[in-house]
């Protein structure tokens, strides 16, 4: 018989052993069984030749990496995967329940309203009348400032500013900082 006979049988049945152990439920007894076959695979290749010994080594230090990244990278794909992870959800509010406040929100969007605060993001708006605790879309809104509903994330409306700012409710606020310093009738302090 020829000298790697054995060797490179034993490194198969433990490469395989490998695989299978992805594919097969054995609580790690195949992968005990794998690193047992490749360590006497290596050991009976270094007894044949020294050669030999340090190829079947370079060999495995390539092979074990490989099949391991492919069934990492395919094991979500096999029946045990699918049963083991979850999918995740495509949107973030699937996980959401679907009740009335929360069809009451989604409703509102593509609604229009003004800021009742500074939202840096998050915020109080006004909308028909209404006051909504809502996020602003990335920048920050004025108060008086017009808004737009565009979205509904986990029970929160996200806004967007429009154009402008509400000039007749903002001067005739009652909040002396939010007025213009003209309409103060300060006149000149130079």
């Amino acid at each position: 018989m020829e000298p790697l006979f054995w060797p490179i049988l034993l490194l198969v049945v433990g490469l395989g052993m490998i695989a299978l152990e992805f594919f097969v439920p054995s609580g790690s007894v195949l992968s005990i069984v794998a690193a047992i076959s490749i360590f006497a695979a290596i050991v009976l290749a270094f007894m044949a030749k020294a050669q030999y010994g340090v190829i079947m080594l370079g060999v495995t230090t390539v092979l074990i990496p490989a099949i391991l990244a492919a069934g990492v990278r395919w094991w979500p794909h096999t029946p045990i995967g699918r049963m083991v992870l979850i999918t995740p959800p495509e949107h973030p509010d699937d996980v959401l329940p679907e009740t009335e406040e929360y069809r009451g929100l989604t409703a509102l969007v593509g609604q229009r309203g003004i800021a009742k605060t500074k939202m840096l993001p998050s915020g109080t708006v006004l909308i028909e009348g209404r006051s909504y605790d809502a996020i602003s879309e990335g920048m920050p809104i004025e108060p008086q400032q017009l808004i737009q509903v565009v979205d509904v994330r986990t029970n929160r409306i996200v806004v967007r500013p429009t154009e402008g700012m509400l000039r007749s409710q903002a001067a005739t606020s009652d909040d002396i900082l939010s007025q213009p310093i003209d309409s103060l009738g300060l006149g000149d302090i130079t």
